[in-house]
């Protein structure tokens, strides 16, 4: 069922996903009329989840309606001989869907649909829909005002680099064992997970920060959270631990539209 507050529109009125020509997407309105476009956020689900499931996490959907924002859910493509749905998110992995192209019919779609500000867009996603959203931060930092992946980074091998600097703050459990910080193998070794301190690494590089370590640090919260800030102005790169597995953290959704809040505006590149 869909968390209280939220209202559908459109395609979405039967709680049906809304179809684009590369797929389908779900999507959370507040139920609050507003005067000017709404920012967004969308958010990746995991593998062999869905873009339904997600609005199921009614304390997550809740909060993101409550300040204003519509939620986006798109649903990943299917896994041929696998159980459930999922992202190409891997470079060096024959891609089953140009994802880019994909979230690029969505908001094109979305926004015509219901009124939304694509200057103001949020990626995120959990898991593997938290890689999926780190990949594109950094092959395409510009598609999107800002990136906040949960539970999910770069694989092995880690990428030489990234396109340009990304706003990306970065959330997962310090007990996660299903996508450890350092990552771990899959598949016999057939694939790696990567490691979320190298990931943290590859950003400083790009975003061009002076210092390895971080420059300011919280404890006092639920979160432990490390800022590099002597970095390439515009930039913004941040890592946020819990106390916690492999899931969404209460408390995350505001922490993370609190950050992205407090970024100055950044126009995307015209279409």
């Amino acid at each position: 069922m869909l968390a209280p507050g939220a209202v559908l529109a459109g395609c979405a009125k039967a709680a049906s996903p809304c179809e684009v020509g590369m797929g389908s997407y779900h999507i959370a309105l507040p139920d609050a009329p507003a005067d000017t476009p709404l920012p967004v956020v969308i958010f990746l689900h995991g593998a062999g989840s869905n873009g339904g499931n997600v609005l199921r996490n009614r304390a997550m959907v809740n909060t993101i309606l409550s300040r204003g924002y519509a939620l986006i859910a798109p649903n990943g493509a299917p896994r041929e001989g696998r159980f459930g749905t999922g992202w190409s998110f891997h470079p060096d992995f024959p891609a089953r869907r140009d994802e880019h192209a994909f979230l690029d019919q969505v908001l094109e779609d979305a926004t015509a649909r219901f009124g939304l500000d694509r200057n103001r867009v949020l990626l995120s996603g959990f898991s593997i829909g938290g890689s999926m959203a780190t990949y594109i931060a950094c092959s395409t930092p510009d598609d999107f005002a800002a990136f906040a992946p949960v539970g999910g980074s770069f694989w092995r091998p880690h990428p030489a680099g990234c396109a340009g600097p990304v706003r990306l703050l970065h959330t997962h459990g310090w007990r996660d064992t299903t996508v450890p910080l350092e990552g771990r193998p899959l598949r016999g070794g057939a694939i790696y997970q990567g490691d979320v301190f190298q990931a943290m690494q590859i950003l400083r590089d790009v975003n061009g920060c002076t210092m390895m370590r971080a420059d300011s640090f919280e404890t006092d919260g639920p979160f432990w959270r490390r800022r590099w800030e002597r970095c390439t102005a515009g930039s913004a790169l941040e890592l946020a631990l819990f106390d916690g597995g492999h899931r969404v953290p209460e408390g995350w959704a505001d922490m993370a539209l609190d950050w992205f809040e407090s970024l100055p505006p950044k126009p995307r590149k015209p279409h």
